[in-house]
């Protein structure tokens, strides 16, 4: 598909942009402009696409969203040790419906995927992550969803589909290429206790805001084997965005900027995408932080080890560890000292699983094994291999 529903960068970028250092990251971007169309996209690994659909938010106001003030704040940033060629596509309108703007994200992020291009999606309701998985159809593979909110967003999948409640959409609708959901920095007081009982039923991860902070490195394997990151703004607290819509608690801006390093040097995650972005007066100062957010992952790709095969690598070493009736194996990479362990993996003629033989974890769960723990999101991964 061509991309023709993209809408050029607007002229009030263009011309902040031509103003900038030549080191910035204003001045190296390739961008989609009225007069010279779509970019070459030969040899770009990430782009950059802004969405201004909003209106299956909960607080849906009447008007666009425009991103000005984020994409000044990205150009005005200096490139870091890298040299990652990146694109700005410009923006999708809303649709005279909201299925159409989500059948031109799969189409567009879809294509994207294909190329092996990374796209960076500033959106708005964050039930647009609903059309980022879809756009995954394309790979017939199982993917895993990575949340950054306080919420859930389970909510109730026989009615209308809004940014609280697109992951049970995701869950039911076919085709069916889920295969794990996790939530970093949920605050319980923001879920119904049945919708953190489901989360364990259905055996998706959960990471509490105050455990994320306590320990900031949990989020690393967890985001180690995610496809798709979706962050809600308003998981960061309400005190950095100088804005009325996020909690008092949350994430502090260097919190959610390691969040999103974390996510750029996992070797899976193929689309990142920031949500709930809206315009009011003191938008600059989440603008900013956005950026920044986008800089640190552009900065995590950068610096990807490209472990994906580690288990058929020479140097990479491998431990058996006894526990119950079980004989887990862990793999250690010699060279990031990263950890991994490996997941039984069931004949159920599903192809499409076998890519999750290997589940990214930590030392703590093997030296946790070797004092006979079972390591928790390894019985997780196991049991839904089963279903």
């Amino acid at each position: 598909m061509s991309f023709e529903f993209l809408t050029p960068v607007n002229e009030e970028v263009l011309i902040h942009a031509s103003s900038l250092p030549e080191q910035t990251i204003g001045s190296q971007i390739k961008i989609h402009t009225q007069e010279q169309g779509i970019p070459n996209l030969e040899g770009i690994k990430i782009v950059i696409i802004g969405i201004s659909e909003n209106r299956n938010g909960t607080n849906f106001q009447l008007g666009d969203i425009e991103f000005t003030s984020v994409r000044k704040a990205i150009y005005e940033l200096y490139q870091g040790n890298w040299s990652t060629p990146i694109a700005d596509l410009g923006d999708i309108l809303p649709g005279d419906e909201v299925a159409d703007t989500y059948y031109v994200i799969k189409e567009i992020l879809g294509t994207l995927l294909r190329k092996d291009i990374i796209p960076i999606i500033l959106g708005g309701s964050q039930d647009l992550t609903y059309a980022q998985y879809r756009a995954y159809d394309v790979m017939e593979k199982m993917v895993n969803l990575v949340n950054v909110d306080a919420r859930f967003d389970l909510g109730d999948s026989s009615q209308e589909m809004t940014n609280k409640s697109f992951v049970s959409k995701i869950i039911v609708d076919q085709p069916y290429n889920l295969f794990n959901y996790s939530n970093l920095g949920y605050q319980t007081y923001f879920n119904a206790q049945e919708e953190i009982n489901l989360i364990e039923k259905l055996y998706f991860d959960a990471v509490r805001l105050g455990e994320i902070i306590a320990d900031i490195s949990v989020v690393e394997p967890v985001m180690r084997d995610a496809d798709i990151v979706s962050i809600d703004l308003s998981a960061i607290n309400s005190n950095v965005l100088s804005s009325n819509t996020s909690s008092p608690n949350g994430f502090n801006g260097r919190e959610i900027c390691a969040i999103a390093r974390y996510a750029g040097i996992s070797d899976k995650v193929s689309s990142f995408g920031i949500y709930e972005f809206s315009n009011y007066e003191g938008e600059e100062t989440a603008a900013a932080l956005m950026a920044q957010m986008i800089w640190y992952f552009v900065e995590g790709v950068n610096y990807r080890s490209n472990e994906i095969n580690i288990k058929n690598q020479p140097t990479t070493l491998h431990y058996k560890v006894p526990i119950d009736d079980e004989i887990l194996s862990f793999y250690k990479s010699s060279r990031t000292g990263r950890w991994w362990i490996e997941i039984p993996f069931i004949a159920s003629g599903n192809n499409k699983l076998k890519r999750h033989t290997l589940l990214p974890c930590t030392y703590k769960d093997y030296e946790g094994a070797c004092n006979q723990e079972m390591p928790e999101r390894w019985y997780k991964a196991k049991q839904k291999n089963e279903v």
